[in-house]
């Protein structure tokens, strides 16, 4: 199975979200907000990307699991 850069990225995307939300749980340490600001604009840009991400990651996992080869 190969990845195209869509793929790719929204995987990033998805490994950023996950890893930020186990320093939440473990820490309640918020690294995006770190970096980036509590509530600005591109912290709230990341947010979405990481939500829209997951969604097609969804899509993607189940359109892929169906496909028989």
């Amino acid at each position: 199975m190969k990845m195209n850069w869509l793929d790719w990225t929204t995987g990033v995307l998805v490994i950023i979200g996950a890893l930020n939300w186990g320093l939440v749980g473990l820490f309640d340490y918020n690294l995006v907000s770190a970096i980036l600001g509590d509530m600005t604009f591109l912290t709230r840009t990341v947010y979405v990307l990481v939500g829209i991400s997951g969604l097609y990651m969804i899509y993607s996992l189940a359109t892929k699991s169906m496909v028989k080869e």
